[in-house]
């Protein structure tokens, strides 16, 4: 595994500076997510730390070990692509081996370790099959079982999952979940614009803006303590109420947040706001509110089971003591999050 630091890392693409000063630790074994909107700087981030693309300024170090100038192939990473990237012409055991077999590795080396990748893949019925005759999830996991065998001290993941239908995402996540647990000595920075893929595998997630960390923390840390509206509206499905203008004043801030989840529904004239259902969103298990309170956009209601509450009616709502959370002008938290009065 690899301690990672990255200090004060720009990169530079001509007039255009892409990463824009990045200060950053990544801890041996753990879990790291890099979320962000398009265009923020995650796959390039990535592609430094890999060494596909060179640091403009700044220093990078693999366990106090400058890595600037080191080649990609002597840094002790495999990175696990978006597309791919199998040759189509060389079966499942022979692609997952190629690495090794340039590196020398003896045969009985080899085998011992592509059939234990593939063991734990569950990929160890398809060693002969040519890709073309995979499925796109087979496919990642072979592409994930070829970076196994390398035995690296660093895996980094690019958007792998984008490819794949629901149902093989929430399969192949799975399944690195259970990499990560089975291979606690190797260090993992997953790139995603996924913020549940985010949420679900990582130890701690680092949210970019515009080639700059906005937040680094838990998952959990991150959607209870936002240092940011603009953390509050990425991280969470739906994203966080937003209030302004008269229903933030009384609360001494420019933006007033609150999740969905956060809202209660209360009989008439006890609730903090009044407003009109005009749409529901049922997903089974949830009932999704949006109730006009004459804000700019309609607040979100998350309400567990089944709500029979027809489009058009009155509801009184009331946010949750101690969940609303209070914004300034440029954004960031005015305070802890005040109790509902």
């Amino acid at each position: 595994m690899a301690n990672i630091q990255l200090r004060n890392v720009t990169k530079t693409y001509g007039a255009v500076t892409v990463i824009k000063g990045i200060d950053l630790e990544i801890r041996r074994g753990e879990f790291m997510v890099f979320v962000g909107p398009s265009g923020c700087g995650k796959s390039t981030l990535l592609r430094l730390i890999s060494g596909l693309e060179s640091i403009s300024t700044g220093d990078m170090y693999f366990d106090g070990e400058l890595m600037n100038n080191v080649m990609p192939s002597k840094r002790g990473i495999a990175m696990v692509f978006q597309s791919y990237a199998l040759y189509p012409h060389m079966t499942v055991y022979d692609n997952m081996a190629f690495g090794m077999k340039l590196g020398g590795s003896s045969k009985s080396e080899m085998e011992a370790r592509v059939r234990r990748a593939a063991s734990m893949l569950q990929i160890d019925h398809l060693l002969d099959r040519l890709p073309k005759q995979l499925s796109g999830g087979q496919r990642q996991r072979v592409a994930i079982g070829r970076a196994i065998v390398r035995d690296p001290r660093v895996f980094l993941f690019d958007e792998p999952l984008s490819n794949l239908d629901a149902a093989l995402r929430v399969q192949t996540r799975l399944e690195i979940a259970k990499l990560h647990h089975e291979m606690r000595d190797v260090t993992m920075i997953y790139v995603t614009h996924d913020q549940v893929e985010a949420m679900t595998l990582a130890d701690r997630i680092c949210v970019l803006r515009d080639g700059l960390v906005e937040q680094v923390g838990t998952p959990t840390e991150l959607y209870d303590h936002p240092n940011s509206i603009f953390v509050a509206g990425f991280i969470g499905s739906p994203k966080m109420n937003f209030l302004d203008g008269q229903f933030a004043a009384p609360h001494g801030c420019a933006t007033l947040g609150i999740r969905s989840e956060h809202i209660d529904i209360v009989p008439q004239g006890a609730g903090l706001w009044t407003g009109t259902v005009i749409h529901a969103e049922d997903l089974g298990s949830d009932n999704y509110l949006f109730v006009d309170l004459g804000a700019k956009e309609p607040v979100i209601v998350r309400q567990p089971g089944k709500v029979a509450i027809p489009e058009g009616s009155t509801v009184s709502l009331m946010p949750r003591a101690g969940l609303l959370h209070r914004f300034d002008e440029s954004g960031r938290p005015v305070q802890a999050p005040l109790a509902a009065e």
